[in-house]
C-alpha cells in the first residue's frame, strides 16, 4: 500500500511541476510565450504524468480490493513493481502518441494559446491542418484510458463495499472503510477535475 502511495506522491509532484514554473514565469515576468519545443515537452510530461496517475489510481483500487477482500493473497513486491511499471509505461506511451500526433500538424498564423499551459485541445485550435485524425486518436485513447480505469475502480469498490457490509463488528467495518476512504477521495478529486476540465 505504501509503495503505491510513494509513486502517487511522486507523480503528483511531477504533474504540478510540469506546469508551475512556466505559469510562475508568466505571472511574475509577464512573459507569456513558450518555445515550440518547450510546449511539446510540457504537453508530453503533463500527459504522461496525468495518464500514469489515472492508471496508478486503478492499480491502487485493486490493491485496496486485495487488502480488504483477500488479505492472504496480498501482492508480493515484484507484482507491485510490475503494476507500477505498467502504469508508467502506459501513461508515457499514451503521452508520446498524443504529442507526436499534435506536433506533426502544421502551425502558422496565430500562435497564442487560449489556455494557461500547452494542452492538446487548445493546441489543435491553432493548427491550419485537418485535425480529424488527431481528434479521433485523442478521443479513442482518452476515452479508453478514462473509462477502463474508472470502471476498474468502480468494480474494485463494489467488491470492497460488499465485503465491508459482511463484516459483523462495527470496529472492523470502520477499519476497512478507513483503509479505502483516502484513496476514494483522491479518485473523486482526480476524476472530478478531469471531467470538469475536459467534458
Amino acid at each position: 500500500m505504501y509503495f503505491f502511495l510513494i509513486h502517487l506522491s511522486f507523480i503528483d509532484i511531477c504533474y504540478s511541476s510540469v506546469i508551475t514554473p512556466k505559469t510562475l514565469q508568466t505571472l511574475l515576468a509577464e512573459q507569456e510565450t513558450i518555445s515550440f519545443n518547450g510546449c511539446a515537452l510540457q504537453l508530453y510530461f503533463y500527459g504522461g504524468f496525468a495518464t500514469t496517475e489515472c492508471f496508478l489510481l486503478a492499480v491502487m483500487a485493486y490493491d485496496r480490493y486485495v487488502a480488504t477482500c483477500n488479505p492472504l493473497l496480498y501482492p508480493v513486491r515484484r507484482l507491485c513493481i510490475q503494476l507500477v511499471s505498467a502504469a508508467y509505461v502506459g501513461g508515457f506511451g499514451d503521452a508520446l502518441v498524443h504529442t507526436i500526433c499534435t506536433f506533426k500538424l502544421s502551425y502558422c498564423g496565430c500562435n497564442a494559446i487560449n489556455h494557461y499551459f500547452c494542452d492538446g485541445p487548445p493546441l489543435l485550435m491553432l493548427t491550419s491542418s485537418d485535425t480529424f485524425v488527431c481528434e479521433l486518436v485523442f478521443s479513442i485513447l482518452v476515452g479508453f484510458n478514462t473509462i477502463t480505469t474508472f470502471v476498474a475502480i468502480l468494480v474494485s469498490y463494489t467488491y470492497i463495499l460488499s465485503s465491508i457490509l459482511r463484516i459483523r463488528s462495527a470496529e472492523g467495518r470502520r477499519k476497512a472503510f478507513n483503509t479505502c476512504a483516502s484513496h476514494f477521495t483522491a479518485v473523486i478529486i482526480f476524476y472530478g477535475t478531469f471531467f470538469f476540465m475536459y467534458l
